[in-house]
C-alpha cells in the first residue's frame, strides 16, 4: 500500500506566502500573522473609510476604487490590492520606462534641447493630464507649456500668437509621447 507521500494524488507542497495589504493606505502586511496595518492601524481587509484619500499606484497613477482595490488587467473581475497591482505592471507596462530613463538627467528629463521635471513628464505621458494631485507644484517652463498646449489644442493646432520655440517644444513632446507608447514588439523590429 502507498503511503500519503507516494500517492499519485498527492500534490507537491509549494511554499507561497501571500501577504495582505491595507485597503486604506496600501501598506503591505509585515508578516502573515499581522492583523492590523502598521501604518494606519486599520484591520486588514476592512473597507477604507469614506473620509480618507485612497492609495494611488506609483506606476500608473490611478487611485484605488472605493473598496481600496484595483481591477486586474489580465483577469477581468479580479480585484487587487496595491502591491499586487504594482507587481502586475511588470507584465502590463504603461509605456517604455526604459527609454524614458535614457533621457533622464537627475530629477529632470531632456526632450530635444529642453529639460523639464522628470516626474511631471512621466505623469503626463502615462495619464495625459498635467494635474499631479493637490499637493504638487509645477515648474512652468517651455516643456510644461508645450504639454499644456497639446492637452488643450492637440498636436496639429494653429495657435494664435504661437512662438517658434513653443511649436518646436510641442513637436518634441509629441514625438516623445508617440515613442513612449509604441508597443515593445514593434520597437524591437526597427
Amino acid at each position: 500500500m502507498l503511503n500519503d507521500a507516494e500517492s499519485p494524488d498527492h500534490d507537491l507542497e509549494a511554499t507561497l506566502t501571500i501577504l495582505t495589504a491595507c485597503l486604506s493606505c496600501g501598506t503591505p502586511a509585515r508578516s502573515a500573522a499581522s492583523t492590523f496595518c502598521g501604518r494606519c492601524g486599520r484591520p486588514f481587509g476592512a473597507p477604507p473609510p469614506a473620509h480618507i484619500e485612497l492609495p494611488a499606484c506609483p506606476v500608473c497613477y490611478r487611485s484605488a476604487d472605493d473598496d481600496g482595490r484595483f481591477p486586474s488587467a489580465p483577469l477581468p473581475g479580479l480585484r487587487l490590492d496595491l502591491p499586487r497591482h504594482v507587481a502586475e505592471h511588470d507584465q502590463h507596462p504603461v509605456g517604455d520606462d526604459d527609454y524614458l530613463e535614457t533621457l533622464r538627467e537627475g530629477s529632470r528629463i531632456r526632450i530635444g534641447r529642453w529639460t523639464a521635471p522628470y516626474d511631471l513628464v512621466r505623469r503626463y505621458l502615462v495619464t495625459g493630464a498635467l494635474e499631479g494631485g493637490r499637493r504638487r507644484r509645477y515648474e512652468h517652463d517651455l516643456i510644461v507649456t508645450a504639454m499644456t498646449q497639446l492637452a488643450r489644442f492637440g498636436p496639429d493646432a494653429a495657435i494664435l500668437g504661437d512662438q517658434p520655440e513653443w511649436h518646436a517644444a510641442r513637436d518634441a513632446v509629441s514625438e516623445l509621447l508617440e515613442r513612449y507608447h509604441r508597443p515593445t514588439d514593434r520597437r524591437s523590429r526597427r
